[in-house]
């Protein structure tokens, strides 16, 4: 009986510290994918910076495709109206192609809301704060 009293103590104790973090240190960690909710801007790979930056001038963006509309059909973004999110290329060193990293922004051009940055193409989303 022992056994199962310290069990039943350590998860209790367990819930009741779960309960009672603050909402701010539980939203750090993608509770999915076990990320981190949120990416400092210096710690983006140097080509994410630079996509950033471009963001916020408006351009010139390297691809085609960059400034297209983001349908979020993932999900994994607040959600929004369609038209809203804006994806933008993070170029990888290496690869023939667009790769998979992106930024997805919200809000107008030049002046998103947010913007969060994609490693895995739209798999999971961090987002970016400076």
């Amino acid at each position: 009986m022992r056994g199962f009293a310290s069990k039943f103590a350590l998860t209790s104790a367990l819930i009741v510290t779960s309960l009672t973090v603050p909402v701010s240190a539980r939203e750090r960690v993608d509770p999915v994918s076990g990320q981190s909710a949120t990416v400092a801007l210096a710690e983006l790979p140097r080509q994410g910076r630079e996509t950033y930056e471009m963001v916020f001038r408006g351009g010139p963006f390297p691809y085609g495709k960059d400034g297209s509309v983001f349908g979020n059909r993932e999900r994994l973004l607040p959600l929004n109206k369609r038209g809203y999110y804006r994806e933008y290329t993070v170029k990888t060193p290496g690869s023939r192609d667009r790769g998979a990293r992106r930024i997805v922004c919200g809000g107008p051009p030049r002046q998103p809301h947010a913007c969060y940055y994609t490693a895995d193409h739209y798999a999971s989303f961090r987002k970016i704060v400076e």
